[in-house]
């Protein structure tokens, strides 16, 4: 059941850089898979010769082995004019895919796991802010969120309180929208699109689209990978591997609001893939 959901959704498999060096052998969902380039006429197929459906957005080739596809959501700001797309390379993590996606939405780790980067001791407090699913787009969003931190972005001079806005467009799939030091009264995107190779096994694709137009490529893909890099090594020594979405079995707090709304729009979706449930 919860393979038969997951395998109708979009997901990233590889993006231009991977494919200069050649076709990738990967896995998506607990198929093995191999992608050709050129990234412009992109093929995936599994090991017998079968041909699944392809798209490049948001610089990365995306692929679903589903037989009735969902939409791949939009990202509106992607195609505002002015801003710089900075695909981020890909990173290997050793658990749920989902938990992947829950910890790019908690706040709470930055002072701790991201120290002197996206938090500070003693600038610790998580204050109130508001998660809800919003029914009209069936998505996960918290608004209303304020963090200081010490360089909120590769281009931040200093120390400054960041707004933050999260958007969960699709079960693998969180977005950022936070404040842009060069640009205050414009919102930085800052996006992961995680590949499931199996449940307890993932590929991370953070991705970028800013208003900074002096902080050279490399910096700036460096600076999210050291970021993700960071959180790999907790990712993969939490217990249990899998989400669980029965709230009792691990006690949630004030911070976790996003998580909570999280876990119950999986469940309601019946996205279980990576989650742990009565029925898995």
């Amino acid at each position: 059941m919860s393979l038969h959901y997951a395998s109708n959704d979009w997901y990233p498999v590889a993006d231009a850089a991977c494919l200069a060096r050649g076709p990738r052998k990967t896995r998506l969902l607990g198929t093995d898979l191999e992608v050709l380039g050129p990234f412009d006429h992109p093929v995936v197929t599994d090991m017998g010769g079968r041909c699944f459906p392809v798209q490049v957005r948001y610089n990365h080739l995306w692929t679903t082995i589903g037989d009735d596809p969902r939409p791949l959501f939009d990202i509106p700001e992607a195609d505002e004019p002015g801003r710089r797309h900075v695909p981020c390379g890909v990173v290997r993590v050793k658990c749920s895919p989902l938990r992947a996606v829950e910890n790019f939405l908690d706040i709470a780790h930055f002072p701790f796991v991201h120290t002197g980067i996206l938090g500070a001791e003693p600038h610790t407090e998580v204050a109130a802010y508001k998660a809800e699913i919003r029914e009209d787009v069936d998505e996960v969003w918290a608004t209303n969120i304020s963090f200081y931190q010490p360089q909120a972005a590769k281009s931040a001079a200093g120390g400054i309180t960041t707004r933050y806005e999260y958007r969960v467009p699709a079960p693998t799939a969180a977005v950022l929208y936070k404040t842009c030091p060069p640009r205050p009264e414009a919102m930085d995107v800052i996006a992961i699109f995680v590949q499931p190779r199996s449940e307890t096994d993932c590929d991370v694709w953070p991705w970028m689209a800013l208003y900074d137009d002096t902080t050279n490529f490399a910096d700036l893909a460096q600076f999210q990978q050291e970021i993700f890099l960071q959180d790999r090594s907790i990712l993969e020594n939490q217990r249990p591997v899998k989400l669980p979405l029965d709230p009792k079995l691990e006690i949630p707090t004030r911070a976790d609001m996003t998580s909570i709304a999280y876990r119950r729009w999986l469940k309601r979706r019946g996205a279980y893939y990576g989650a742990l449930t009565d029925q898995t």
